[in-house]
């Protein structure tokens, strides 16, 4: 019975199709690894689907980040103004680093989180909230690969 309801719940939850607004720009702050905040420009792909484009720059204790980052998203509603997304992405980024020079930084990675779309209400705002886990594949700091992750509360404008 318990292997029935989880598949009918997901079945029902990649059908419940999310409406992507075509356009949503705003500021994505947030922290983890690296503590910041982002440009943020959304750009639907049909009913379901969106590209999202964010420059940032970012800091811990140990190094400042200025980087791009590049995000497919697959967005699924909940309830009317409700939704969740997931995508894989890319990034971007010159870091400058304490007693080392500056470097270039490539990751791969992705983001995972909830949205509220405030249309719904005729208020033309989306707010959500995410994770992104990256893992950096180039980088200055040694020969080896590590995660950069990090959530984020976004607020954007829609049009």
């Amino acid at each position: 019975m318990k292997k029935l309801i989880l598949i009918l719940f997901v079945a029902v939850s990649f059908s419940a199709v999310a409406q992507v607004n075509p356009h949503a720009i705003g500021l994505r702050m947030g922290g983890g690894s690296v503590f910041g905040g982002e440009a943020s420009y959304q750009h639907g792909l049909g009913d379901a689907h969106r590209i999202e484009l964010d420059a940032g720059i970012g800091t811990n204790l140990y190094h400042t980040r200025l980087y791009l980052v590049g995000i497919y998203h697959w967005n699924w509603n909940i309830v009317a103004g409700l939704n969740w997304y997931i995508g894989p992405g890319a990034s971007v980024g010159l870091y400058t680093y304490d007693g080392y020079d500056g470097y270039l930084n490539v990751g791969v990675g992705g983001q995972v989180g909830f949205e509220y779309d405030f249309n719904t209400l005729n208020v033309p705002l989306l707010a959500s909230i995410d994770a992104r886990p990256m893992w950096d594949l180039m980088n200055g700091y040694g020969d080896y690969t590590h995660l950069l992750f990090g959530t984020a509360l976004s607020v954007r404008y829609t049009f």
